[in-house]
């Protein structure tokens, strides 16, 4: 096997990794994340969205060895100049880190959303999918931190590292689903970390609410403890405006987001993965492509939407800028203008 297709392997949330450590957690209990009562979307000991089990091991396999039109990313994909917030906003701005890490500014608050700032996404700092660009904002830019949204624990969204680093500098409230702060304490005992079902609706303050929401996706954070804590959505409610944030989802018949359409909107904002999607035997199941994309933006009654999950780190088969170039034709082929739904790199900022 050549270096790229080992690379692959990590990349796909660690699937095929292991440590003692974790192997001795699960053998003391069957869920070693998360134990509380069985719900539609709990089992006792794994979390559901309601599909079929995800692909499994002997898939990856037949991907990774199979015939495969992988197209890779450069050594360094160049992003625009990295954005200098400022410390407060009391409107709401929200500037790109790279792939699915977001700084929003709304409402007075400064949240980071699956922040990652390590150079690969990966359990090791050796192996695994290397960035291409800085982060949009330096790490010692960012202003104080309120708050840090993790939507699910894969390792592109979940980085353990960062999120030390950010409490060692600002201690900030760490909200993710059921499940995934025992993986943060177990990093940081101190950690103001904790965790929330679907539907919860939470104050971040007088003025900022957040409510997490299905999404379909699952959760891993080695060999043996898939869909053991929960993934979700975030829906955002500040500064006269609703913002509905997706970390990573399939699309499958769309009426998910029909129905959270109807629910929770209309929104203001949608910011949507649009990258990581071939091929797409394998990845529609967890991953939509810019087309179903643009789908769930008009099936939430989005406004505007910008997209991410592409261009910081080769998780997938596509190029760097197929992403982008998907986007373009799918909002062509919808009649909608480009500037409905923008792809954002490393250091661009949307405003309300």
């Amino acid at each position: 096997m050549d270096r790229r297709k080992l690379l692959s392997f990590v990349g796909l949330g660690a699937l095929l990794a292991s440590s003692s450590a974790a192997w001795a957690a699960i053998s003391r209990s069957r869920n070693p994340y998360y134990q509380g009562p069985v719900s539609d979307h709990f089992n006792g000991l794994v979390f559901s969205d309601g599909r079929t089990p995800n692909k499994g091991l002997m898939d990856v396999l037949r991907w990774q060895t199979g015939k495969r039109e992988r197209e890779a990313f450069p050594q360094l994909y160049e992003a625009p100049p990295q954005d200098k917030p400022p410390e407060r906003v009391e409107s709401a701005r929200i500037v790109h880190l790279g792939h699915a890490s977001f700084l929003y500014q709304i409402g007075g608050l400064n949240l980071l959303v699956d922040p990652v700032y390590s150079e690969r996404a990966s359990p090791f700092t050796f192996l695994g999918p290397k960035r291409v660009n800085a982060p949009g904002v330096a790490f010692d830019d960012l202003p104080t931190i309120d708050a840090v949204l993790v939507t699910h624990n894969h390792y592109d969204h979940l980085d353990i590292e960062t999120l030390a680093m950010i409490h060692g500098r600002d201690r900030p409230r760490m909200i993710m689903p059921l499940g995934n702060d025992t993986i943060v304490k177990a990093r940081i005992p101190d950690a103001r970390a904790e965790a929330h079902d679907w539907n919860d609706r939470l104050a971040l303050s007088d003025d900022v609410a957040l409510t997490l929401v299905p999404t379909y996706h699952w959760s891993a954070r080695g060999a043996f403890d898939r869909r053991m804590a929960l993934w979700c959505s975030y829906i955002l409610e500040a500064a006269g405006t609703k913002i509905f944030h997706v970390g990573d989802t399939g699309f499958h018949d769309g009426s998910l987001y029909e129905r959270l359409g109807r629910e929770h909107g209309p929104f203001g904002l949608a910011v949507l993965p649009i990258g990581a999607y071939e091929p797409r035997w394998f990845m529609s199941d967890n991953h939509m492509n810019p087309e179903e994309a643009v789908k769930v933006m008009l099936a939430l009654g989005a406004e505007q939407a910008i997209g991410h999950h592409w261009g910081t780190f080769q998780l997938t088969d596509e190029g760097v800028e197929r992403p982008p170039e998907a986007l373009k034709a799918a909002l062509q082929a919808a009649g909608l203008p480009e500037e409905r739904f923008r792809p954002m790199r490393p250091g661009l900022s949307w405003m309300a």
